[in-house]
């Protein structure tokens, strides 16, 4: 019987969602437009929460933001915005990130 070794990491050790980020995500350097676009909004999710709790709801703004996709992002409707503010708890969160979906398709 092998041992396996065990990974030392700064943070996440013991939760699998969080050592995976910790592993494959954490301090990588982003290129892709998409995944650029799903961090600014996590982090804009982050105010006042923990990292571990946004990504504990990653799929649920993954859903919300149609897979993080800023053109279909920017053409939700208000009602559909307001939909996905219930659904995720957090009107002031989705409305922030809906105002920079809108910044960032006029550059």
């Amino acid at each position: 019987m092998t041992m396996q070794a065990r990974k030392t990491r700064c943070f996440g050790t013991g939760k699998d969602y969080y050592e995976k980020y910790h592993d494959t995500e954490w301090s990588v350097p982003v290129h892709d437009d998409r995944l650029l676009f799903e961090m600014l909004i996590l982090e804009g999710a982050q105010a006042g929460l923990s990292w571990e709790t946004i990504l504990k709801r990653r799929v649920g703004y993954q859903k919300a933001f149609h897979n993080f996709d800023p053109q279909k992002v920017s053409q939700m409707s208000d009602e559909e915005l307001e939909a996905q503010c219930k659904t995720l708890k957090s009107s002031a969160i989705v409305s922030r990130c809906f105002l920079r979906v809108k910044m960032l398709l006029l550059f």
